[in-house]
């Protein structure tokens, strides 16, 4: 599976899961994370943490370990 943390920026793609639970999983959510959502990597910083993501109409700013747990199907 393809997680959020190995896309490029520029790159567009659907989140189809988030592999976490707890704590974590509901502040993705709360953020506005959900499966089914578009997501775009915006910038990816030098040592890959952070990563910038354009999600509906906001930017988020997601740690790579976090960034992980997100699975996504990318799109074209």
């Amino acid at each position: 599976m393809t997680t959020l943390a190995t896309l490029k920026p520029g790159d567009r793609a659907k989140i189809s899961s988030i592999g976490t639970r707890g704590a974590l999983r509901r502040r993705l959510m709360d953020m506005g994370v959900l499966v089914g959502e578009e997501i775009r990597v915006e910038k990816v910083a030098p040592l890959g943490d952070p990563i910038d993501v354009k999600l509906k109409s906001y930017h988020l700013s997601l740690r790579k370990g976090e960034a992980e747990e997100i699975g996504v199907e990318v799109l074209k």
